[in-house]
């Protein structure tokens, strides 16, 4: 098949409609029957699997993504549930690291993929960023017990106005951006405490939902203030999975699970090149060496010993 010819099918163009759209086109639809489209699609299933058994020791990432991303499938009962991990590399490219079949919520499923991951040579990322619902959380803490968790300030906001009367909701969303957009970790501290003494009475499971997990929400101030803005929601990975749903939308869905992800696969793959490098990418490499940051700035380190220490060594 053509090069154009199979990024029309990716993007939208199912292969019943080949026939009709090449003839308006080229006159001919000869040689695009739908067993063509369905060795492509084939094709894609078979690099989605060398995807994700492919040899990951040389390359780190830093910080990763996580989300469950639902889909349905044409020729099925239920949907897929595409496992995701998108990655920041340690020169702060972003770069597509794992994408499987799986339970949104199973922490085996998520443990599974992780530890595929490790036996590939995945290095612990230094932080990670999803959904608390996810069952990813109990799956990290057991395959890469050292990296950080971050919560996504995305859910977490849709979480708490869910359980607020809608009369509440407008200005309960401005009390919580004065949470995730404040200047640094004590001024979200404080603006969480006016949270609370605003709407915990009236509604304590809102005010819950920030306190019990607040320590998670408030890790990506722990890092440079130029990756705040990438660290606080799974962003990177919703706006990916827009296209997913555009196409599902377009083919009513995939025909089969390992087709929805392969299908997602190759739109992601396609996407991938368009990805923005994080801001300030070279202080992620000063993130993995384990640089302190205190309200986004770096600390710098003073290696030269003390006077009093001194005096001491020369009292001793």
């Amino acid at each position: 098949m053509a090069p154009g010819l199979n990024v029309l099918y990716l993007h939208g163009l199912s292969s019943g409609d080949f026939g009709p759209a090449l003839t308006q086109f080229l006159g001919s639809a000869q040689g695009l029957s739908p067993a063509t489209i369905t060795r492509l699609t084939k094709d894609w299933q078979d690099e989605a699997v060398a995807f994700n058994k492919r040899p990951l020791a040389g390359t780190d990432y830093v910080y990763v993504w996580v989300d469950g991303i639902h889909l349905k499938v044409r020729l099925e009962q239920d949907k897929v549930c595409l496992l995701v991990m998108i990655g920041v590399r340690a020169d702060g490219t972003k770069e597509l690291i794992a994408l499987d079949d799986g339970q949104r919520e199973s922490t085996e499923s998520w443990a599974d993929l992780l530890r595929g991951c490790k036996r590939r040579g995945m290095r612990a990322p230094v932080l990670a960023v999803g959904d608390g619902a996810l069952g990813f959380w109990a799956a990290v803490r057991t395959v890469f017990p050292e990296t950080r968790e971050q919560r996504c300030w995305f859910h977490k906001i849709a979480n708490v106005l869910n359980v607020l009367p809608k009369s509440a909701q407008p200005g309960a969303k401005a009390a919580l951006a004065e949470i995730w957009n404040a200047e640094d970790k004590d001024h979200a501290r404080a603006a969480v405490k006016v949270f609370v003494a605003d709407y915990g009475t009236k509604w304590p499971k809102a005010a819950a939902k920030i306190t019990e997990d607040l320590d998670v929400l408030l890790a990506f101030y722990d890092y440079p203030a130029e990756h705040w803005v990438h660290l606080r929601t799974t962003n990177p990975i919703e706006s990916t999975f827009a296209t997913v749903r555009l196409r599902q939308r377009v083919t009513k869905g995939p025909g089969s699970r390992t087709a929805g992800v392969a299908m997602a696969f190759k739109l992601i793959e396609s996407a991938q090149a368009r990805w923005r490098a994080v801001n300030a990418p070279h202080l992620v490499a000063l993130v993995r060496a384990g640089a302190t940051f205190k309200n986004g700035i770096l600390v710098e380190r003073d290696d030269e010993p003390s006077h009093e220490s001194g005096s001491d060594q020369q009292a001793a």
